[in-house]
């Protein structure tokens, strides 16, 4: 079976840093598969706040995750800050995808790229929403 690649698009919109906390590592010794998508989800709430959005607001809709892709190219152990690129890229009438590179900033050494694709939902409703023009026009 092959190994999944992921591209990552060329123009980041936000970057932010986080360190490895001792709750993010695993039995193995380093940064666990689960905390690899908590730290996306916290760059992610990041830069909607620095952009005066929220999860649940976003021009009046909100957001909900569709799926996500992981590829890990290096550890990262307990201590280490990381650097958390976000680009956000491939838009479509309802959806996007937020593309996330993780890097060691004290080694330079990337640690993951992720992919997440977020969909514009009415939570009231349970239906699809648009993407709002003036975030894609922000942002694509």
């Amino acid at each position: 079976m092959a190994k999944t690649k992921l591209k990552i698009p060329d123009r980041f919109v936000y970057d932010t840093k986080m360190e490895v906390r001792v709750n993010d590592v695993n039995y193995g010794g380093h940064l666990g598969n689960d905390s690899v998508l908590t730290l996306a989800q916290e760059a992610r709430l990041r830069f909607l706040k620095d952009n005066d959005f929220s999860e649940l607001d976003i021009y009046g809709t909100s957001l909900i995750q569709a799926d996500a892709v992981i590829v890990y190219k290096s550890q990262a152990l307990h201590g280490d800050v990381l650097k958390i690129e976000i680009a956000l890229d491939d838009f479509s009438n309802t959806s996007f995808d937020f593309y996330y590179l993780i890097s060691n900033v004290k080694t330079k050494k990337e640690v993951a790229r992720i992919k997440t694709r977020m969909v514009f939902f009415d939570y009231k409703k349970g239906k699809l929403r648009a993407v709002p023009n003036a975030f894609r026009d922000k942002f694509a």
